[in-house]
């Protein structure tokens, strides 16, 4: 009898270890539960639930911002991948939660009151941050302000002025293109940039937290959400019930102690003020509630091209150019 062939036996031979050891699924990240995503997002159980127990520590209600609409309508608002506007039909949180934290760090560092262009870092940071309006990097999009800048929004406004009353429009919109060119005739691209000097993660602890954002300004926090999450309404949230639904960037702010004791993040949220507390919501600190601890991302606010006007004016800079 002839005896098999080299490949012939390999294969068998790798059959049987399959068969003896099969290979281990491996995730990158954490599965997420397969969601109803037909469903609609606001649930009369889930009120009852936080409502009826005494030790919730929030309340929730039915939000009329997220009347009618699907989880899976709420779930492409949550635009953070793992690792005063409204987003409307684009999952830009994590272009949001960067712009409007450096803004204010111009503000707390060189007295500017000034709206920096979510609209610049969506469409132009491209892959390095993520997929634009189906979600992002939050830490990449400080990186994006050291090495490129972001111009103001009077530059480069938000794309989608038509908006909406809630989150999670329909139909969704693409990521706008980069036109690196305002749309105000008077203004240049280059000349309305504005930088940072670097993009850092804080350390996840509150104390380290608290000094950071006492001392340089608010910073750029991710957490993950959940059904429970759409209902709030008032008070310091915790998870108490719904499915895990993806990763959201916001704003943190400031904290603070309730009067029932318990210690809390202060955020503002990008769903306009029709949502939460007018626009913003607290949550447990000091034990990561939703990962709140764990990612928090920042820069501070560079003088790089903020003396531009007065170089150019100045008779002795000019002299010795």
């Amino acid at each position: 009898m002839a005896s098999p062939c080299p490949l012939s036996l390999l294969l068998l031979v790798i059959a049987l270890a399959l068969a003896l050891h099969p290979p281990q699924q491996v995730f990158a990240v954490k599965p997420m539960p397969r969601l109803r995503t037909d469903s609609v997002i606001l649930q009369n159980s889930i009120i009852q639930k936080i409502n009826a127990n005494p030790n919730a520590g929030w309340k929730a209600s039915m939000n009329s911002r997220f009347e009618n609409y699907t989880i899976g309508q709420f779930k492409h608002i949550l635009g953070v991948k793992p690792m005063p506007y409204n987003e409307g039909h684009c999952g830009s949180c994590w272009a949001f939660g960067a712009v409007e934290s450096l803004s204010d760090r111009f503000c707390v560092h060189f007295g500017m009151n000034i709206s920096l262009s979510v609209n610049d870092l969506l469409s132009c940071c491209g892959f390095m941050c993520g997929d634009g309006c189906d979600g992002g990097y939050p830490i990449r999009a400080w990186r994006y302000f050291v090495e490129n800048g972001v111009v103001t929004d009077e530059c480069d406004p938000y794309f989608d002025d038509i908006g909406c009353a809630h989150p999670g429009c329909v139909p969704l919109y693409p990521t706008p293109h980069c036109a690196k060119k305002c749309q105000v005739k008077n203004l240049l691209w280059d000349e309305s940039k504005h930088f940072a000097v670097n993009a850092y993660r804080v350390k996840s602890d509150p104390p380290a937290i608290m000094t950071e954002v006492y001392t340089n300004g608010p910073v750029e926090v991710s957490f993950t959400v959940y059904e429970d999450f759409a209902h709030y309404k008032s008070g310091v949230y915790k998870h108490l019930t719904g499915d895990e639904i993806g990763g959201h960037a916001v704003k943190l702010i400031g904290w603070g102690t309730s009067d029932e004791g318990e210690d809390y993040w202060l955020l503002a949220n990008q769903w306009n003020r029709g949502w939460g507390d007018d626009g913003y919501f607290k949550i447990l600190r000091g034990t990561n509630e939703c990962g709140i601890e764990e990612d928090v991302v920042a820069g501070m606010p560079a003088s790089k091209n903020l003396i531009v006007d007065y170089i150019t004016s100045n008779p002795k800079a000019d002299a010795s150019a």
